[in-house]
Formats: structure tokens, C-alpha cells, sequence
């Protein structure tokens, strides 16, 4: 492990290039594992041959991102937060801020955990259930996943804390613990146990445990700055003010992620359970793209952080440069072997080989990959606004890609295109929220060039 100077000299002095890499480089895979993660539960139970299966897994999809929202209110948050700290060196503070952050996800998670038990009947309904095979099939799902609620919640903060302090490559190796311990439980638990959507359920939830495991070991080895000390947990000194409106607008894209699947499963009703089937393999597939560049998004938003903390707005600015090239660069490579093996790569998940899941599926992936070279920038921006506590314009964007943008161009786009109208409303929506994102960094970078602690040498002038 890398030692407590080591972690922090990357925020501090090395060059951007450089740090760039050492924080975003495990990231990146680490958002490869979480597609990975993703997708493994879709692929193994696409082997049981039923369209109902997949569309039950697809369904239910929301619901996990409910439990990612509040792993984001607390880990994205803290992490934030963290890194401001320790860019102003208030290192005792980190404490206190991490143990905040991984008990408020434990109650957290307890609390969704009973309100979808109780609710879990008209939930599934809700989600988009097309018949009684879906229905019973994403009630085993669920039921599983929200006993594990807990467990998820606080996989996810911990994994964001870890990299909060520049742990970027042992907060990786975390979520390749929980991923590897699924894949190999996945084919165990669907089939050789004939546990079937359930026990992809269960080995999710086995996965995210391990996880934990890890993260609570490394904890306590005393090589970091971070606590899971109860003793330490306060919500007082401004740490619930400073995590929480930092880490919601992330959850409530999260949030917003769960409810336009809903609502996309329902638009998708009116073309079977293929088309329901088709969208979850596409959005999950796509992921790839939007995770790797997000990916890239969260691992320096801890040096946007430190370096807003530290006053150091000239590396703050190159940081963001850099990581937008390398976003479009990356974006548009992966997006270019998407158009090319479209097909083959909707078959890998259509275990039937069903013709109509096929061509539903082609149509929506190649919709959704028209933003794919631009995604980045906007996670780009939204990621700066997080590590530099700018909550609403965070916030803004949140709302908009998934929800205030994304769902009138959803709806005015299916009435008038019709099913085409659905495939792209979503890459039209992030395109518009990325000319959104640099209005808003504009005016926020014009208001801080009147502050003269962050350009001191102005003040020689």
C-alpha cells in the first residue's frame, strides 16, 4: 500500500499527466469492474434462455441504483470533502468526515432495505413488470438484493472514501474483490444450483460484502487517514453540511438513472417484453462507455478537490484540460468498435437468440453511443463542481441529464418519432447538458478570478 505522503504528494506536486494517471488510470478499471459487475448478472441468467429472465433483471436494475444513490450521498460526498480537507490540511478532520460518512451509509441502507420489503409488490409492478413470469422472477431478484441493501450502500462509500485520500489503487482493488467473487458465484448460484434470478441475486450481495471485508481491513491496518471508528462519528464542526449537499445532486443522478429506466420500461411496454429485454442489454452494455470516462471524472475529482483547497486554480484548470482530451479520445475509440460490432455485441446477452431482442437491441446501443466521444466532458465539469463543494450547479446537471432535460425530450421525442424517438432521447439530452456544464464553469471560474487568494500572484502585479 502506498504510504500517507506518497498518497498525498500526487495531489500536491506531481505533474498533471502524471497524477492524472495515478488517480484515474484505477478508477477507470474500477468502472470497468462495475460494468463488468453489471453485466455479469444479464449474461448468466441470459444462459437460462428466457426473455422473461433478462427482462425481469433488466426491470429491477433501478432498484440497485437506489442503493448506488445512497452510496453516493455519503462516499461521493466524503470524498469531496476529504480531499478539500486535506488540501488545507485539516487532517484530523478526515476522520471524523469518513466516520460520518460509513455510519450514515449503514442506516441508510437499512432504511431502503424495509421500505422496499414492505413496499416490494406494487414496486415491482411499477418497474415494469409485462407479465406474471417477469413479476415473479424480479420478486426473487429484489427480495435478495434488498436484504444485501446495507451491505451495497456501504461497499460503494467506502470504495469512494478510499480514493477521497488517494487510495485510488486500493479502492480498485476493492470492487475487483466484490466483481470477481460475483462472476465466480453467478454461474454456481444461477445454474449448477438452479437457484436461477435469485441466485444472481445472492451472489451480487456475497460480491458486495467482500467487498467490505476489504475495505474495513485496510481501515484498520492504520496506513490511512480515513476511521470507521464509532467514537469519531460526528455530524457537527459543518461535516453533515459539507457531505451531504455535495454528495445528493450525485445520488440524485442516480436517483433520476432508476426512474427513467422506469419510465423507459413502461414507453417500452407498448413493444413487448423484447424491447424491455432489448433496452436492459443495451443500457447495461453502454455503460461501458459512460462508466470508463466517468471513471475517468471520479478519479480526479479528489485533485480538483485538494487543488481548489489549496488555492491552486492554474492546476486545477489543467487538470480539467487534460482529462477532457482524454476523454473524447477514449470515448470516441470505444464508440467506433460499438457501431462497427453493434450485433455481436447485443448477442452476447440474448441467450435465446431471439431476432426482435437482436434488432431492438442494435437500434437502442447505437442510439445511446451517439453522445459517446462528448460524455466525458460533462462528467468532466460535473466531477470539478463536486471536488469544489460547487453543490448546485452540480446539482443542475444532475437533474438535468436524467431528469429535467432528459425527460421532456424523452417525451416529446416518442410522441412525434416514436420508438426512435426513445432511442435518442437520451444522447440529445446529455449533449444539451454539456453546453449547460460550460456556461456554468464559466461563469463560476469569472467569479473566482475577483477572489485574490486564489491567484496571489495578481496581488504582486
Amino acid at each position: 500500500m502506498a504510504s500517507k505522503e506518497k498518497r498525498e504528494n500526487i495531489f500536491s506536486s506531481y505533474p498533471i499527466p502524471k497524477a492524472v494517471a495515478a488517480l484515474a488510470v484505477p478508477s477507470i478499471l474500477s468502472s470497468i469492474v462495475n460494468v463488468i459487475y453489471n453485466m455479469a448478472d444479464t449474461y448468466f441468467v441470459s444462459l437460462m434462455k428466457d426473455t422473461n429472465a433478462t427482462a425481469a433483471v433488466s426491470i429491477t436494475m433501478p432498484v440497485f441504483l437506489f442503493f448506488v444513490a445512497f452510496g453516493n450521498i455519503f462516499g461521493v460526498g466524503g470524498s469531496a470533502y476529504i480531499s478539500r480537507s486535506m488540501g488545507e490540511g485539516k487532517h484530523q478532520k478526515v476522520k471524523k468526515i469518513s466516520a460520518f460518512s460509513i455510519f450514515s451509509s449503514i442506516l441508510s441502507g437499512v432504511i431502503v432495505l424495509a421500505l422496499i420489503l414492505i413496499f416490494i409488490k406494487p414496486l415491482i409492478n411499477a418497474l415494469g413488470a409485462t407479465n406474471d413470469a417477469v413479476y415473479n422472477y424480479g420478486y426473487d431478484y429484489l427480495k435478495y438484493i434488498a436484504i444485501g441493501g446495507p451491505m451495497i450502500v456501504t461497499s460503494i462509500t467506502a470504495s469512494n472514501l478510499v480514493r477521497g485520500e488517494g487510495g485510488a489503487k486500493e479502492s480498485m482493488i476493492g470492487m475487483m474483490i466484490g466483481t470477481i467473487t460475483n462472476i465466480i458465484l453467478d454461474p454456481i448460484m444461477i445454474l449448477t444450483l438452479n437457484m436461477g434470478v435469485g441466485g444472481a441475486a445472492i451472489a451480487t450481495v456475497i460480491g458486495n460484502v467482500a467487498s467490505v471485508v476489504y475495505y474495513a481491513i485496510y481501515l484498520m491496518k492504520g496506513n490511512s487517514i480515513l476511521s470507521c471508528n464509532p467514537a469519531r462519528f460526528s455530524v457537527r464542526d459543518g461535516i453533515a453540511r459539507n457531505v451531504i449537499p455535495i454528495g445528493i445532486p450525485a445520488a440524485i443522478n442516480n436517483i433520476l438513472m432508476s426512474v427513467s429506466n422506469i419510465i423507459l420500461n413502461n414507453f417500452m411496454e407498448d413493444y413487448g417484453a423484447e424491447a424491455i429485454a432489448a433496452l436492459g442489454i443495451a443500457m447495461k452494455v453502454n455503460m461501458l462507455i459512460v462508466f470508463v470516462q466517468m471513471g475517468i471524472g471520479i478519479g480526479i475529482q479528489p485533485l480538483i478537490g485538494y487543488s481548489f483547497g489549496a488555492k491552486n486554480m492554474e492546476r486545477l484548470k489543467k487538470t480539467m484540460r487534460f482529462t477532457m482530451l482524454c476523454t473524447f479520445v477514449i470515448g470516441t475509440v470505444l464508440t467506433i468498435i460499438y457501431f462497427i460490432f453493434t450485433p455481436q455485441i447485443i448477442n452476447l446477452f440474448n441467450g435465446e437468440g431471439n431476432q426482435l431482442v437482436t434488432e431492438y437491441g442494435v437500434k437502442i446501443l447505437r442510439g445511446l453511443n451517439i453522445a459517446g466521444p462528448f460524455i466525458g466532458i460533462l462528467f468532466t465539469y460535473n466531477f470539478a463542481f463536486q471536488g469544489m463543494g460547487k453543490s448546485i450547479p452540480s446539482l443542475i446537471l444532475s437533474l438535468g441529464r436524467q431528469g429535467l432535460i432528459f425527460l421532456p425530450f424523452l417525451i416529446i421525442m416518442s410522441k412525434y418519432v416514436g420508438f426512435n424517438g426513445i432511442v435518442y432521447a437520451q444522447s440529445t439530452a446529455d449533449l444539451a447538458c454539456i453546453i449547460l456544464a460550460i456556461i456554468m464553469f464559466s461563469v463560476i471560474k469569472s467569479k473566482i478570478k475577483k477572489d485574490p487568494a486564489y491567484y496571489p500572484q495578481k496581488n504582486n502585479e
